[in-house]
């Protein structure tokens, strides 16, 4: 729901922009002010309402998504409109704040990261399979319809969530801390790091995928193939991490980069073979995919029982760096080329390489639960039910 509503305007900027009488730059900026108002409200929202039951506030938030969804369709004004994505921003920054630490309540401490896996797993969904629906619906749904649309899948979602969801208390007074000790908790700050790195390594390329695409010779047409690719790839990593991270959060972190900086290197050398372009593209996603959950849960770890601060905390780095991605990616376009932006990633990965490795506060070793780490680690994988 809120990868979709965030990016949703991207496959219907021409529209959007006729109907609100304005340029396809300005009508971007939904996108811009939708991703402020996650950076502006996860920290203070998700920290001011620690106390709230969690399902109040996720029924809260969804309902925020539902209201100013349905405002940015009726609006005729661009700017009420940029009001309103703004709103449904922080909306969103509050859902990403307090879905991990949700999740890791829901379950025994042993299969938390599994928890986060399946949480997870509908951001790759979304990218792959939802954003490209929104457009699809947008040809004769028209863009008012499509939000429209997304409003009554909050309704529905409301339903759900009051109807399945199991109710968890929000946290006593006693047991706060203040944010600026939470930000010194061991291992935050390493975990924030790796975080700000690896996502701006990320964004610096697949904000800029159409072009190189086109560069390496595979044809700006096939931009959509090269996403799919990559979507359905990110799904795998996504169920691969969840398989394990419980018992190796740390050493799959590690693999996860090595992975990433690989497949850096293969799309270094794309315009030499499509073969060897797909192939990075998959390895990319593959190796990202899982990104997200050993992110989080790295974050939650490290933040005990003001996760859902920690969390806050990552949502907003996340968001930086998402945005700090396209910005560097922007910069060094006209100076060294599209073709050049591997080898970028692949260094800003090694840098978040050895900071994993020399940050061992912040990526737990082992598995959870206290059991003996090398019998969990050579057990088989169970299916989480």
């Amino acid at each position: 729901m809120t990868i979709m509503t965030e990016n949703m305007p991207s496959g219907l900027l021409p529209s959007i922009a006729e109907s609100l009488n304005v340029s396809e730059s300005l009508a971007g900026q939904l996108l811009t002010l939708y991703a402020l108002g996650s950076v502006v409200a996860a920290i203070p929202i998700v920290t001011a309402t620690r106390s709230m039951p969690r399902r109040t506030l996720l029924m809260m938030a969804i309902g925020g998504l539902l209201v100013f969804n349905s405002v940015t369709a009726l609006s005729g004004d661009y700017i009420l409109t940029l009001v309103a994505r703004f709103v449904a921003g922080m909306a969103a920054g509050v859902i990403w704040g307090l879905l991990a630490g949700y999740a890791r309540r829901l379950v025994s401490v042993e299969q938390q990261g599994r928890a986060m896996a399946i949480v997870g797993v509908g951001q790759p969904i979304a990218l792959c399979l939802g954003v490209p629906l929104g457009a699809w619906l947008g040809t004769f749904l028209e863009w008012r319809g499509v939000f429209w649309t997304m409003s009554a899948v909050a309704l529905i979602l409301l339903i759900w969530i009051r109807l399945a969801v199991p109710a968890v208390a929000g946290q006593t007074a006693g047991n706060r801390m203040p944010l600026r000790s939470v930000l010194v908790l061991p291992g935050l700050r390493t975990a924030l790091l790796v975080i700000f790195v690896w996502i701006l390594a990320h964004n610096v390329l697949y904000t800029y995928i159409a072009p190189f695409t086109d560069r390496v010779g595979l044809g700006s047409q096939n931009t959509g193939v090269a996403l799919l690719v990559f979507g359905l790839s990110s799904i795998v990593g996504v169920w691969l991490v969840g398989a394990r991270i419980d018992r190796a959060l740390r050493r799959l972190t590690l693999l996860s980069l090595a992975g990433f900086a690989a497949a850096s290197v293969l799309l270094a050398f794309a315009a030499q073979s499509e073969v060897l372009a797909y192939v990075g593209i998959a390895l990319w996603g593959l190796s990202f995919g899982g990104a997200p959950t050993l992110l989080q849960t790295a974050t939650a770890d490290a933040g005990g029982e003001e996760a859902d601060v920690a969390i806050s905390m990552l949502v907003t780095v996340f968001n930086i760096a998402v945005a700090g991605g396209g910005l560097l990616g922007g910069i060094l376009l006209p100076v060294i080329g599209v073709e050049a932006f591997p080898w970028i990633l692949a260094g800003l990965a090694l840098a978040a390489f050895v900071a994993v490795l020399l940050g061992r506060s912040g990526f737990r070793p082992g598995p959870r639960g206290g059991h003996d780490a090398e019998e969990r680690d050579s057990a088989p994988s169970e299916a989480v039910t």
